[in-house]
């Protein structure tokens, strides 16, 4: 086993209150086109180097291990609230939100889109799981109608992050993707560019819709995955066996 590495975060400026991050390639002990710092426990990494990397990260954070809490992400729109560090995985689920200090909520991200939502006002966060299928169902919008019920939230109090994840460029897709966003009803015209097939913008995408949901302060990552995999994992560079970006959100 590696000496332990402390993890190199990218960090986001949501204001007092809240400590918003992703993790890159860099500082942890996996190996492989795991290398170096993955948490990710349902992508086939060793389970020794995840939980070596899982308490590198907790001692960055300040905060216990059992505090840094991901959900088992299906691709699908269900939204958990947490109010304490969980017993069980927390399954079938794509987003996060909380209102409760010091626990650390996260989604697992390789080319799909990260969003991290923070409302100061009513001291609450929520972290989102995009790929393109929670894209078409709206999940970011949905996250910030479950903010707005149980926290109180006022989308335009919201501050946002969109963070690393594929671009238009190299989102490449097939008709059957591009029908169903048009069946969705999203605006093609601005989310989509033919080159030899059909490309989408999925930050955009998000961004559409949280702006749709009232959300003004967006900070968008610009970052893309597929072009940027010796720092971020990408799932279609390296392969389904591979690490996976945490995009998390701590209030403090």
């Amino acid at each position: 086993m590696k000496p332990m590495s402390s993890p190199k975060l990218t960090y986001y400026d949501m204001g007092a209150g809240a400590v918003a991050f992703s993790t890159t390639r860099q500082g942890g002990c996996s190996t492989g086109n795991y290398a170096a710092f993955n948490i990710n426990a349902y992508c086939g990494d060793d389970p020794a180097h995840i939980a070596q990397n899982r308490l590198s990260l907790s001692a960055l954070l300040g905060i216990p291990d059992r505090h840094i809490i991901m959900p088992h992400q299906t691709h699908g729109t269900r939204i958990q609230r947490i109010d304490a560090p969980p017993t069980a995985v927390i399954d079938n689920t794509d987003a996060l939100m909380t209102n409760v200090a010091g626990l650390c909520i996260g989604v697992s991200t390789a080319d799909c889109i990260p969003i991290l939502l923070y409302d100061p006002q009513h001291r609450a966060a929520a972290a989102v799981h995009a790929g393109w299928r929670g894209t078409v169902q709206r999940i970011a919008r949905e996250a910030v109608a479950a903010m707005s019920r149980d926290y109180g939230t006022i989308p335009s109090q919201l501050r946002a992050v969109i963070g690393p994840g594929i671009s238009l460029e190299a989102f490449e897709v097939g008709d059957e993707v591009y029908d169903q966003f048009a069946r969705a009803g999203f605006d093609m015209s601005a989310i989509a560019t033919r080159f030899a097939k059909w490309h989408i913008d999925l930050p955009l995408c998000n961004r559409m819709q949280l702006q749709a949901a009232g959300v003004v302060d967006i900070h968008m990552s610009g970052v893309c995955t597929w072009a940027q995999c010796n720092r971020y994992f990408s799932a279609r560079r390296l392969g389904i066996r591979s690490g996976r970006i945490f995009s998390a959100i701590v209030l403090t």
